[in-house]
């Protein structure tokens, strides 16, 4: 009877420590994605929980989708829409239950037998609580805390990603459209000229050699145009799955073609550092380092106990006998301690120090590789923005004064068909290389913005 004091203060363990627990926050951890979109991407985002919410959101989506889609409203519609996204969000609040469930006590095992014999009933009882979860519950709570930590990093990462695939989308879509646009105007002026070719055959001005070229031209005008239509379609549908749009909803409009090209382009300084001090990837590794590190600290101090329960046994005997019964009951604790005879804890130790230097040498790698991505997406950012100006202010218009004079020249019967036709592709080909160089543009500076913030690789 004397461990009944003992029992009795360890049943009051649990109630002490529940004090320290931790509890579900009323967003799932989704204030931190929901900040870091607004302050890096200027958008917003939520996590669908209820019929409301879902509500809202779709009324926002509705209000965006009734207007031309700008790269920025493309994005917000695919935060607010994209169950991919919503999935992430999910795999968040996971890791918080996890979170709130390592800083529980443990809960207690009770065992219950019944034995009846010979006269005898003898009924036995135990509880049964690990000493060895309970006591490490601070140390738990803390590598699980480093642990959700990530996992709100990885949804800001996921966050960022969605934004950038949908910007590249967007660029890409609008781009085709607008590679369309200009080739239904080259085949408008191709079919006028081959008709007009046509006729002059038929009166006699112009011979068999003129028609062809002419036809051909026309010909390989509408075979381009079908594959930039084929193109343009392709591109739409990439977009669409982002924005997880279906039904009707896939009807919304993009604009015709791709923004200007701005004269002056963002300047920066210790880009680098900036990748560094800003890249969600890299700060997600950080915290896992963190709590591999803390994981290794809670090793290094149960490695010689890997199983220590404490707990109470009762045993309940009832004999019947001539003169009446009997009833006696018995209590009293009991331990069961895991002896390290074979295994001393050094596996564990050797797992865990060799699982922290992995973690730490990843780190390493993705500094090196952050730094790199960071100065090869602000080459590509400069190098693209400087070819893509090269065939706005000199390429184009050189063409369109070589263009005129050709046609100057083919009226005056100075040349013929054939260096006319010659004069016409090229145009054509310098027309469609400036919408691509404009296109490559605005994609090396998503890729920029993407080396900077994170989420996913650059240069896709």
């Amino acid at each position: 009877m004397r461990w009944c004091p003992v029992l009795r203060h360890v049943a009051l363990i649990p109630g002490l420590l529940l004090a320290g627990c931790a509890g579900f926050s009323p967003d799932g951890g989704m204030s931190f994605v929901q900040h870091a979109a607004r302050s890096e991407i200027g958008k917003d985002t939520v996590k669908i929980t209820s019929e409301a919410a879902a509500r809202l959101a779709r009324e926002r989506i509705e209000s965006l989708l009734a207007q031309p889609q700008t790269m920025d409203s493309a994005v917000q519609i695919a935060l607010l829409n994209n169950r991919g996204l919503q999935a992430a969000y999910n795999e968040l609040g996971i890791s918080e239950a996890d979170f709130v469930a390592a800083s529980l006590p443990p809960n207690p095992r009770i065992s219950l037998s019944r034995i009846a014999g010979g006269g005898i009933v003898e009924t036995e009882f135990g509880i049964i609580a690990s000493l060895l979860a309970l006591f490490t519950i601070p140390a738990r709570r803390d590598i699980a805390e480093h642990r959700f930590s990530a996992a709100q990093h990885r949804a800001v990462e996921a966050t960022f990603r969605l934004a950038a695939d949908t910007r590249r989308a967007w660029i890409r879509a609008v781009a085709a459209r607008e590679l369309a646009g200009f080739l239904v105007q080259a085949r408008t002026s191709a079919d006028a000229a081959a008709d007009l070719m046509r006729r002059l055959g038929e009166t006699g001005a112009a011979n068999k050699l003129d028609q062809a070229r002419a036809a051909a031209f026309n010909a390989e005008i509408g075979i381009r145009l079908a594959q930039a239509r084929l193109r343009e379609r392709a591109e739409r549908e990439a977009l669409v799955r982002l924005l997880g749009l279906w039904g009707e909803d896939r009807n919304f409009k993009l604009p015709a073609s791709l923004p200007p090209l701005s004269r002056n382009i963002a300047t920066a300084t210790e880009v680098e550092a900036e990748a560094i001090r800003k890249r969600i990837d890299l700060q997600m590794a950080r915290r896992e380092l963190q709590a591999t590190a803390r994981s290794l600290g809670l090793v290094e101090a149960t490695r010689y106990v890997s199983l220590l329960e404490l707990g109470g046994l009762g045993k309940h005997e009832r004999e019947r006998t001539g003169d009446g019964t009997e009833k006696a009951t018995q209590l009293g604790p009991a331990l069961e301690i895991e002896i390290p005879i074979f295994d001393l804890g050094e596996t564990s130790k050797r797992r865990a120090r060799e699982t922290y230097m992995a973690a730490v040498n990843r780190l390493a790698e993705k500094a090196v590789n952050v730094r790199s991505e960071a100065r090869t997406a602000w080459q590509a950012y400069h190098a693209t923005h400087e070819i893509a100006r090269k065939y706005q202010t000199s390429v184009l218009p050189l063409r369109r004064i070589v263009s005129d004079e050709a046609l100057l020249r083919y009226n005056g019967m100075l040349i013929d068909v054939f260096e006319l036709l010659t004069t016409a592709r090229e145009q054509i080909d310098s027309t469609m290389a400036a919408i691509e160089a404009r296109r490559d543009f605005l994609l090396a500076e998503v890729d920029f913005q993407t080396a900077i913030l994170g989420g996913g690789t650059p240069f896709q």
